[in-house]
């Protein structure tokens, strides 16, 4: 009992030195420390923008804007506001970034492949690409596709190129026939999503037949003939009318139909030529990281080196290749904002270009145009996580 009795007691540590009051202390300090920060940046932007007259608030968009933008995928005249300069901008840049996106792709595993060809001419061919195009910058790249190649080989108007009266091509833009629908065209849009819903029900059905039966089947024909057969059944059965507005020279310029302009295509290549050469080098390395063994294997099987690299290397390196896929993606997406070097109006060109000189809306419209990036940015990162998760190896 006295031994008991005599024994020290341990004294209790300070609040202080526990580590897991720390680690929440520093957190709430550093919390606080962020959300002043950034509310005196608030405050004083307000503030100073108040001493000078400068208004807030959204209020300008329902404005009119007054001004023409060069090419619109959607309606709009100098009567329309300045929030519909937003949507044409945010489209435009979804148009060339999409292009751009599907072309750089289909370039980049085409130079991939080549790199690692057993020919020698065509393996060098695809090096020098690779070298001479991501070294050069991208701004400069835009400069000489729009000043040196696109804008010097096209002829004027009246010279332009005319394909059976109704497509013409010049240094002004393509010109191609615009249709015009009624308002059963819904039902067409309907079929075109029903058919793809139907592809993707076919492409996972014939993967299954094909992994019980060892048969394969046809899915691309399968799926061409829905795509195109749903929507134009559709078409004939509703008796949607359609009236077609055709181009026409008309003085110095053409007039109807849809512009082209020549802006979109010097970007689009630009953009696409150099993420390529980026891509090139990643499907370069991922087809490297597959095990010699598998291509072996395939040729044991007897299928052909075409086949091998379409239904054995490509598939395992698609696995290495789609994470470093997506910061290409995502570099192009945001690099598409050079075009305002060009004239092409895209989102920053027109609305935080043009908008922004007009109203004065800076905070407004630099906001929004950042939100803009931040949230397609975000949306890519989502969908390659998706098929990143998709192509993973699945431990049984």
């Amino acid at each position: 009992m006295s031994e008991r009795l005599n024994t020290p007691q341990v004294p209790k540590t300070a609040i202080w030195n526990d580590p897991t009051f720390r680690a929440i202390a520093i957190q709430v300090l550093a919390s606080i420390a962020i959300i002043w920060f950034f509310w005196t940046i608030f405050d004083n932007t307000l503030t100073n923008m108040s001493s000078r007259g400068i208004t807030t608030g959204f209020g300008f968009l329902n404005n009119t804007a007054g001004f023409g933008i060069l090419m619109s995928l959607i309606d709009y005249d100098e009567t329309y506001t300045y929030g519909r300069t937003f949507y044409v901008g945010l489209l435009n840049t979804l148009l060339v970034s999409f292009l751009a996106i599907v072309c750089a792709t289909v370039i980049g595993f085409i130079i991939g492949v080549a790199r690692l060809s057993k020919n020698w001419l065509i393996s060098k061919m695809a090096a020098v690409y690779v070298e001479s195009i991501r070294n050069v910058p991208l701004l400069l790249q835009i400069f000489f596709w729009n000043f040196a190649v696109i804008q010097p080989l096209l002829p004027s108007p009246k010279q332009s190129f005319a394909l059976a009266d109704m497509f013409f091509l010049n240094n002004r833009g393509a010109y191609l026939p615009k249709p015009h629908f009624d308002d059963r065209i819904w039902l067409v849009v309907i079929a075109i999503f029903a058919a793809i819903v139907a592809i993707v029900y076919v492409t996972k059905w014939a993967r299954r037949r094909q992994e019980s039966t060892g048969q394969p089947f046809h899915t691309f024909w399968a799926g061409l003939g829905i795509l195109l057969g749903l929507p134009l059944a559709t078409y004939f059965l509703s008796g949607v009318q359609v009236t077609v507005d055709y181009p026409a020279l008309q003085g110095f310029n053409m007039r109807g139909g849809t512009e082209v302009i020549p802006e979109l295509l010097s970007l689009t290549l630009a953009l696409a030529t150099y993420t390529a050469s980026f891509i090139a080098e990643i499907v370069r390395a991922g087809i490297q990281g597959v095990s010699y063994g598998q291509t072996e294997a395939a040729r044991a099987l007897g299928l052909r080196h075409a086949y091998t690299l379409r239904l054995v290397v490509i598939p395992q390196a698609m696995r290495i290749i789609i994470p470093p896929l997506t910061g290409q993606y995502l570099n192009l997406m945001k690099n598409s904002s050079l075009a305002t070097a060009i004239g092409y109006p895209d989102l920053v060109g027109v609305f935080m270009g043009t908008t922004l000189n007009q109203t004065g809306q800076a905070v407004e419209i630099v906001g929004m145009t950042m939100a803009v990036y931040l949230a397609i940015s975000l949306i890519i990162s989502a969908f390659m996580n998706w098929w990143n998760k998709h192509m993973a190896l699945v431990e049984r």
